[in-house]
């Protein structure tokens, strides 16, 4: 290694999220200088779709990365090499000179609903699922190229490549159409053991090779930005760009969650409860995913689909008074929402709410779920609903839990990550909710940390993981009370069995939105 690579210290972790992409820079040991977010909208025309312009988010990474650099007062000429982390599940159509001829669409998109029962009952979806780790559900790419097939034939016709949004990243940046193991992973098209596109996965998405990217390894580098790019993000025209992985399966690298029992658990927009494995597993019930970060290094869990967007809807839907009264005292509105449901005991007097307002992943995988409050009555005031909605998350990652442990064993730890992660109060009703220990790292964006080991280990910088442990600092450590933990079990159970009785019904009010809302 020359002195002059050496004398490159600090790596650039762009992490593409669903409303933000967020950009750290992080020395070799670990220490985040300066990090950035930049958002951007999330588009939902009708009540089954949400969308994205993926001009805005590349235009967003370009931002980020100059900034952070700017941020942390370095140069670009000490950037050892930019990595990338990204969201999973998107999909967005292509024509030859990159211009999108659909928007992003995005994990949280509904539209092909309709063919999910099919895809598992007569379209060998089990056996799909088993090859490609993928549960069936709207979210994932098969779903919504089969949609687009039958809505959209001749824009499909029109297509030259389907790609997710960091293929059109870095397609812009370097024309090349490519796409990492992992997140070739979630599109429910690709065979975990043959790390190649699944051909039965094709032939009933109706789709060819030819149209999709070619898989590489997580470690891929490239390099040769062109000179406006180059010029306009502050970074030397050959700075290695790692191609990366998805911030799911960096999120349990940057936690170091290894160990069996220990789980990683983020929320974010969304949410997720992850653990690892060191070859591909599927569930025979087909709840959990299997996803790759390398090829010895697997990651199994499940996604639920209303994260932290469901304190978004509560701040602007529910307590927009509330939360311009906290803006009016200097806070955070969220840490003045917190306040108010603070308040409240521990089970929000009973009153549950069940957060599926955008349909629901695992383990329920159901697109038709809608969101509701029960035992609402005259007694609760709102703050009992802002509670409600909190705990109705975390509702939402103990049953994920639950059916993780069945593959995985007990759980014994919990590492958390993501926006939740800032707020100590949340973070002690998932420790009572679960009954579990609750630790928190010093720093929080777990997906940009392993996707700067991931760097690293791409440039041979280090020769495995191991070094992650001395990154992640836990400084917070939740117990669980176990008087709060009684009562929350006790709630889980009537929270299940709600869910379960309400499952036509969620039919019904879906197939009354479809017809009547937004003209669909």
């Amino acid at each position: 290694m020359t002195d002059l690579f050496r004398a490159k210290k600090y790596v650039v972790a762009a992490d593409l999220g669903t409303t933000s992409t967020k950009t750290l820079v992080i020395d070799r040991d670990g220490r985040v200088l300066a990090s950035n977010s930049i958002e951007y909208p999330l588009y939902t025309p009708t009540p089954d779709r949400a969308e994205q312009n993926p001009l805005e988010i590349f235009a967003a990474v370009v931002r980020g990365i100059r900034d952070v650099v700017a941020k942390a007062g370095i140069a670009g000429s000490e950037v050892l090499c930019v990595s990338f982390s990204s969201a999973m599940h998107s999909l967005i159509a292509v024509d030859r000179e990159l211009n999108p001829l659909t928007p992003c669409i995005t994990w949280a998109d509904n539209r092909s609903v309709d063919y999910v029962a099919p895809l598992k009952n007569e379209w060998n979806g089990l056996e799909i699922y088993r090859n490609t780790g993928t549960p069936i559900h709207p979210m994932s790419p098969l779903l919504k190229l089969i949609w687009l097939n039958r809505h959209e034939p001749e824009l499909v016709g029109r297509t030259y490549k389907f790609i997710g949004i960091k293929e059109f990243v870095f397609a812009k940046l370097f024309g090349q159409f490519v796409i990492d193991y992992s997140l070739a992973s979630a599109t429910g098209l690709f065979n975990l053991r043959k790390l190649d596109w699944d051909e039965e996965a094709l032939r009933v998405a109706g789709v060819s090779k030819e149209k999709l990217s070619e898989p590489v390894s997580t470690t891929h580098i490239m390099q040769g930005l062109t000179s406006a790019y180059s010029s306009e993000m502050g970074l030397p025209s050959d700075t290695p760009f790692v191609v990366g992985a998805s911030d799911g399966v960096l999120a349990n690298l940057g936690t170091g969650a290894f160990e069996p029992g220990v789980y990683a658990v983020s929320i974010g927009t969304s949410g997720a409860v992850r653990g690892t494995v060191n070859e591909p597993l599927t569930d025979p019930q087909g709840r959990l995913f299997c996803y790759s970060l390398k090829e010895d290094f697997w990651v199994v869990g499940g996604a639920i689909n209303n994260g932290g967007i469901m304190f978004r809807w509560v701040r602007d839907q529910l307590a927009t008074q509330e939360a311009e009264e906290g803006r009016r005292r200097g806070m955070d509105p969220y840490d003045y929402l917190t306040e108010l449901a603070e308040q409240v005991a521990p089970g929000s007097d009973g009153l549950l709410f069940l957060p599926l307002l955008a349909g629901e992943r695992a383990p329920y995988w159901n697109a038709n779920a809608r969101g509701v409050f029960f035992g609402l009555s005259l007694f609760h005031e709102k703050k009992h609903m802002i509670r409600a909605v909190l705990e109705g998350v975390v509702y939402r990652i103990h049953s994920v839990a639950l059916a993780l442990e069945e593959l995985g064993g007990q759980t014994k730890e919990i590492r958390a990550s993501g926006g939740f992660a800032r707020s100590p109060f949340w973070r002690q009703i998932m420790a009572d909710t679960l009954g579990t220990p609750v630790t928190v790292p010093d720093s929080i964006e777990s997906s940009g940390l392993g996707a700067a080991q991931l760097g690293l280990l791409a440039l041979g910088e280090i020769r495995d993981f191991s070094s992650i442990h001395d990154w992640v600092r836990s400084t917070v450590r939740h117990e669980p009370n176990a008087a709060n933990h009684a009562v929350y079990r006790e709630l889980t159970s009537i929270y299940s069995s709600v869910y379960h009785q309400l499952k036509d019904q969620f039919d019904a009010i879906a197939a009354f939105q479809k017809k009547h809302v937004g003209g669909i």
